[in-house]
């Protein structure tokens, strides 16, 4: 798969993800074969006021590469002049937040909000794709309501802007993550334009990407949720590709080797402190659904150093 000038391996992709898509969760994705690296959504408004916390979100690792970066914001002139002044750190590609449903981002006009103004759309991804040299890319939903599904219309708006490629979430704003995910609308977009369709939604394994890009033809898959405490989701995808056949999910030995890795890496990118405290809800989603997970998660809200985090790992897996 192509978006612009860069060539992916496998067309399966990281979702971005507010306080889950840091470095140290990219890296361990990328280990498990993902095509494509979707770094956490970065304010455009914050980088032109040098905010002070945004300058983590923009950490990038060559071990990672290709990632995209991804900005969001409703005025034109402020996302395309900062993704100006961003164009020479090391991501290939730029991507631009018109999905997002959380009500202090909606209230502004941005994320999903974006799609209920057609002409601004356009005016956002052309200024943007003209002022920098990198692929500019657009996330999606399929509408903003159920009276206001126009994903088709968006993304015809986002090719002729210059965008490079599109990826639909097939969920409403108001539909949030419930309910199930509108594979058609993914298949509707891809009939209507030429750049690749990404398809985003309800992709938990092997058979559920497969029956994605069957359905709909769509170019590529992007995984959110189904990631989440479970990197080897795309070493899942790959191998389900070439051998038909899904692979065994991790043990809870792996499991455990991992958690462990990934608090060591978050200690190493944010410190001790807040690696830490950021790892709770990792753990939380990796032991989902195995045996004391309830009491685990009960306890890992107490943990507050590696040493701790690693003895109650040795005491309950």
């Amino acid at each position: 798969m192509k978006i612009g000038n860069t060539e992916l391996e496998n067309p399966y992709i990281l979702a971005p993800m507010a306080g889950v898509t840091d470095l140290p969760f990219r890296l361990l994705c990328k280990e498990q074969g993902a095509g494509l690296l979707c770094m956490e959504m970065i304010s455009a408004k914050a980088l032109q006021y040098k905010n002070r916390n945004t300058k983590a979100l923009l950490a990038i690792h060559p071990l990672e590469y290709p990632v995209s970066l991804q900005l969001f914001g409703s005025d034109p002139d402020i996302v395309s002049e900062m993704a100006k002044e961003i164009e020479e750190l090391p991501f290939q590609i730029l991507d631009i937040n018109m999905g997002c449903p959380v009500p202090k981002v909606v209230k502004n006009g941005e994320g999903s909000a974006l799609m209920k103004n057609p002409e601004l759309v356009y005016q956002i991804v052309s200024k943007t794709a003209r002022a920098i040299k990198k692929p500019v890319t657009v996330k999606i939903r399929k509408g903003f309501d159920d009276a206001h599904v126009n994903a088709v219309e968006i993304a015809r708006i986002v090719e002729e802007a210059g965008g490079a490629a599109v990826a639909v979430h097939g969920r409403t704003r108001e539909q949030y993550y419930s309910g199930k995910a509108d594979w058609e609308i993914i298949r509707r977009v891809k009939e209507a334009v030429s750049i690749p369709v990404i398809g985003n939604g309800d992709v938990t394994s092997g058979e559920t990407a497969r029956a994605m890009m069957k359905q709909t033809g769509c170019d590529g898959v992007m995984i959110g949720r189904g990631a989440q405490g479970n990197p080897w989701i795309f070493r899942e995808l790959v191998e389900y590709d070439r051998t038909g056949v899904s692979t065994k999910r991790p043990s809870r030995e792996e499991r455990k080797a991992a958690m462990l890795r990934h608090a060591r890496l978050q200690m190493e990118f944010k410190g001790e402190y807040l690696g830490i405290r950021e790892m709770r809800k990792h753990v939380a989603w990796y032991t989902k659904g195995m045996e004391g997970s309830a009491k685990l998660r009960e306890a890992i809200n107490r943990v507050e150093s590696y040493e701790e985090l690693e003895e109650l790992l040795d005491r309950r897996l």
